[in-house]
């Protein structure tokens, strides 16, 4: 349970950790373009690393259903100074770059992120090379269609099975063209090409999808999924189901959470961790 992220290398066999969500995009469903300027995306990056966030998910590319494509300019425009700003400021938070673009993720890395988030899952040949050279830290999320045609009527044979199949084909892929092992972690998608249904049905087998020993990150915050739930259609109305499920997860494995509320889901973290090892270090 570590994952290797350039020359840094998280170790999460005892505690995992939150990962804090800046959208530097106009159009995310979840803040309506509150940090789309470089100087309200630093503020947030700041404050989410001060409530204890160990690493800050930065994207420039809204992945909503429907959202219309960045062109890789406009992104790097988005992202870099950001990038660039935190890595100077706080050397010790480990910085991702959301994205699907190979050339946003070489930039990204270069400017001094260590992770390369991508909702695609590498299966673009060119962020595979990007991965194996870079050294990066991996997330390799499983997506059905893309961000414009998920949500039309996903449907699945074997739910369970073709997400754990498409994980040990990317590891394979991924190993083969140089990455390491040890870089990569897996998120099954949550609200990506699933269903009510299909969401919950993960979120209560979160351990069936540990691949090789490599980490979970799983990311539900203010997904439109809890609203259906709760039956509020508040976004500020999802943060205590966001918080519910972190501590679910943490029960069932999973260490990596990506979230927007950073120090409500770290206290659920370490209050359960605290529960399940009956130790507070």
């Amino acid at each position: 349970m570590k994952w290797r992220c350039l020359d840094r290398t998280l170790d999460l066999s005892r505690h995992g950790e939150i990962m804090g969500i800046v959208n530097v995009t106009p159009d995310s469903f979840s803040d309506g373009g509150l940090f789309a300027t470089v100087d309200a995306a630093l503020e947030q990056a700041r404050r989410l690393i001060a409530e204890g966030a160990a690493l800050i998910d930065i994207g420039g590319e809204s992945t909503r259903p429907g959202a219309a494509e960045v062109d890789e300019a406009e992104e790097l425009q988005r992202v870099l100074p950001v990038i660039s700003q935190l890595a100077a400021e706080h050397p010790d938070t480990i910085l991702s770059i959301d994205t699907c673009k190979a050339g946003v993720a070489a930039a990204a890395v270069a400017a001094g992120a260590r992770i390369i988030n991508d909702v695609r899952g590498f299966r673009d040949a060119e962020m595979v090379r990007v991965a194996a050279e870079s050294g990066a830290g991996l997330v390799v999320m499983h997506m059905s269609g893309t961000p414009r045609t998920m949500q039309s009527a996903p449907a699945y044979a074997d739910l369970h099975g073709e997400i754990t199949g498409f994980f040990r084909g990317r590891l394979d892929a991924l190993i083969a063209a140089g990455v390491a092992a040890e870089a990569i972690v897996f998120d099954p998608g949550i609200g990506f090409g699933k269903t009510l249904d299909h969401n919950l049905s993960i979120l209560r087998e979160l351990d069936r999808y540990t691949i090789a020993d490599r980490p979970i990150l799983l990311g539900v915050s203010r997904k439109s999924f809890l609203a259906k739930v709760t039956g509020s259609d508040r976004i500020e109305d999802r943060a205590w189901g966001t918080v519910a499920i972190t501590a679910h997860a943490r029960e069932l494995g999973t260490r990596l959470h990506r979230v927007h509320e950073v120090k409500s889901n770290l206290e659920a973290l370490r209050m359960t961790e605290a529960i399940l090892d009956g130790v507070l270090d």
